[in-house]
């Protein structure tokens, strides 16, 4: 399938966490018009097994198709470690995933890397192998943070547990003494007013929605399929609460979103049907 320049790129996270990378391709490609989908009612992702993980990416990435997206960027870590190589062989559009595009801008920041992610990405260690590959003398410790998603899609982001959380989980990393910080999770960019009031402003941030947006350019590019035209406003879709969705992103996004539920029986049947029939091809 070869896509055109005018249809749009499908973002999709667990829930809010996406919301970073949306931001980011406002930013970097301010023509491109989006279809984001959050899958809030299968949330967390990060506690999830593998085969579940692929079988929900699956799912998701056969609706966008059918829905008709020229790209798609997988803006959650923990789908990006465990489905990006298997699912990018089995689809005819580019998939981007966060993990890649963060390691390399980890090790231009330092060499004692720490991780925060959720349980799956972390004991996955998908950003230590990446970043070795990269500079084998770069040393990383990776965090399971399993609490993190959920008190930020309840937003309890300012809450003083969720202090006390954060400083649980980076105590780790700041006894390691690392001098660069990447969130391994999407989610992690709404906590970042509570990691600079506890980590030491020496500590490098990486931020991997930064960099997917930059990947994601290059991609449309070099296949011609970067749009000029003016975007059309983008379209969000939901599994879980419509609402609940809507309310949640309205402080990052400044506006009050319309929101459009999916139903994940559809989704199902859906990815049933679309491998059956590739098996019949």
């Amino acid at each position: 399938m070869v896509g055109t320049p005018d249809l749009r790129i499908g973002l999709f996270d667990s829930g809010v966490g996406g919301l970073t990378v949306l931001r980011q391709i406002y930013h970097r490609m301010p023509t491109e018009s989006v279809l984001y989908f959050g899958d809030t009612a299968r949330l967390p992702y990060g506690t999830k097994s593998p085969q579940e993980i692929l079988r929900f990416v699956r799912e998701i990435l056969d609706w966008m198709c059918l829905e008709g997206v020229k790209m798609v960027i997988m803006a959650c870590n923990t789908s990006s470690a465990l489905a990006l190589e298997t699912v990018r062989k089995e689809y005819p559009i580019p998939i981007l995933g966060l993990i890649l595009p963060g390691a390399r801008a980890a090790v231009q920041q330092g060499n004692r890397i720490g991780v925060i992610a959720t349980p799956a990405t972390a004991s996955s260690l998908a950003y230590s192998r990446a970043i070795q590959e990269i500079d084998p003398t770069a040393q990383v410790w990776e965090v399971g943070c399993p609490e993190f998603v959920m008190l930020i899609e309840s937003n309890r982001i300012y809450s003083k547990y969720t202090r006390q959380v954060a400083r649980s989980y980076l105590q780790p990393l700041l006894d390691q003494k690392i001098d660069t910080l990447i969130y391994g999770c999407t989610h992690y960019r709404h906590l970042e007013n509570v990691f600079r009031s506890i980590l030491p402003s020496s500590i490098k941030i990486v931020d991997p929605a930064e960099h997917i947006a930059i990947a994601g350019e290059r991609e449309l590019e070099l296949m011609g399929l970067k749009s000029n035209r003016q975007p059309l406003p983008t379209r969000f879709c939901v599994s879980g609460l419509p609402q609940q969705f809507a309310e949640l992103s309205q402080q990052w996004l400044g506006c009050l979103p319309q929101v459009e539920k999916v139903y994940m029986e559809e989704l199902s049947n859906l990815s049933i049907t679309v491998n059956s029939q590739s098996l019949d091809s």
